[in-house]
């Protein structure tokens, strides 16, 4: 079996890549890393943050039909007051905005997830930025549980392709907490957190200093909590005979 998993950003990948022996490498222009658990061939992809950037990069691996399996992950905000700092959601649908469609997560892949550790619940809403604001992100849990910004057009991709595709995520923070920082100003135009983007918008708003300590913390938990479902979710998925035929997309 060979899974596809993809990250946003290295600091998602950073727990998980130090529980197992990687190897780096560089195919169609990307980085990617590699390894063996059992009998499955596990490729990790690191996307970028957004969107365009995560279709782009996963496009460039998967292009072939070559994988079985294909995980979005990474971390997300919760949109719902159930879903707490450090939860491992794994979503029944993803809504991909910028394509107008709704994507299933496969059936059998949910099950595992769920034996593994995972919540799974409704829905990921994939949106073209960083909601920030409490309000926002309370107004959208009305339509999804969790919001990022890669799932929907990384999954669609790779559903076109004949993969049986997942969106998995560990939540990073509150539904009812705002952002210490307006993130989207910290982001450059190849997908990547910029540190030094990230300390200028500090330094404009020195009250955001502890705001941003808390939220590097919970998000560092929630790597490692993901890191660690992952690891076992990969591990069920080696043992696990599953159906062939890769689930449908379905228009919103």
């Amino acid at each position: 079996m060979k899974i596809l998993i993809t990250f946003a950003v290295e600091a998602e990948f950073a727990p998980w890549r130090n529980m197992r022996q990687f190897s780096e490498s560089a195919a169609a222009g990307v980085k990617i890393y590699a390894t063996q658990i059992a009998n499955t061939e596990l490729t990790v992809l690191l996307t970028g943050v957004g969107g365009r950037k995560a279709w782009a990069e996963a496009t460039k691996i998967i292009w072939d039909g070559n994988m079985d399996v294909c995980i979005s992950s990474g971390l997300a905000g919760a949109l719902k007051a159930e879903h707490r700092p450090g939860d491992i959601l794994a979503a029944r649908e993803v809504h991909a905005t910028n394509w107008n469609k709704v994507i299933p997560s496969d059936s059998a892949l949910l099950k595992l997830a769920s034996a593994a550790g995972a919540k799974v619940v409704d829905a990921f809403y994939s949106a073209d930025r960083v909601l920030i604001r409490a309000e926002d992100k309370r107004q959208l849990g009305s339509k999804a549980d969790a919001v990022e910004m890669e799932s929907g057009d990384i999954l669609l991709e790779a559903v076109a392709f004949g993969a049986k595709v997942i969106a998995v995520r560990g939540i990073s923070d509150a539904a009812g907490e705002d952002l210490p920082l307006d993130f989207n100003r910290t982001t450059t135009d190849s997908g990547d957190i910029s540190i030094s983007r990230v300390l200028k918008e500090a330094v404009r708003h020195p009250g955001s200093v502890l705001g941003l300590i808390r939220f590097g913390l919970q998000s560092r938990r929630a790597a490692a909590h993901l890191a660690r479902f992952l690891d076992g979710f990969v591990v069920k998925l080696s043992q696990a005979d599953l159906p062939k035929k890769a689930e449908e997309v379905s228009a919103r």
